[in-house]
């Protein structure tokens, strides 16, 4: 949606409706950059709910349940956080960095981001999509 107030165009990227967050939430801010072809954070998931935006280049995106993704820049992306783990925010360029800037909501006293052990991800594997992309391409 764009909107105009004043000389000012305001464009909504994304409207999302998070689960209830906690009046004494903690909210991180930071700018992620990814080399080419990396990875990215092993899987993981969020104490929160995490909302983003692709600044430049291209990320390979897989939410639990939810098949992969790719996440260009200019676009907008969330996920729930709590018990959802994320798999992939890794760079989907194999000749270009790729950044973008998230917004982390946390609840107090628990970390912002904890990473998954290989145990857990067995014992949850009927709950991942079946992937389907290929390996970093190219920018154009």
């Amino acid at each position: 949606m764009i909107e105009q107030r004043g000389g000012a165009v305001l464009t909504t990227l994304l409207h999302q409706t998070p689960p209830l967050l906690p009046t004494d939430a903690e909210v991180m801010a930071m700018t992620v950059e990814l080399p080419p072809g990396d990875a990215g954070t092993p899987p993981h998931r969020h104490s929160g709910p995490v909302f983003g935006y692709m600044l430049e280049g291209e990320m390979v995106f897989e939410l639990e349940g939810e098949p992969e993704r790719i996440i260009r820049a200019g676009e907008a992306f969330w996920e729930p956080g709590g018990d959802v783990i994320h798999y992939q925010a890794g760079n989907n360029l194999a000749d270009a960095w790729s950044r973008f800037v998230v917004v982390m909501v946390g609840v107090p006293g628990e970390p912002m981001l904890t990473l998954v052990e290989e145990g857990e991800l067995l014992e949850r594997r009927d709950r991942r999509a079946a992937q389907t992309l290929r390996a970093p391409r190219a920018a154009l």
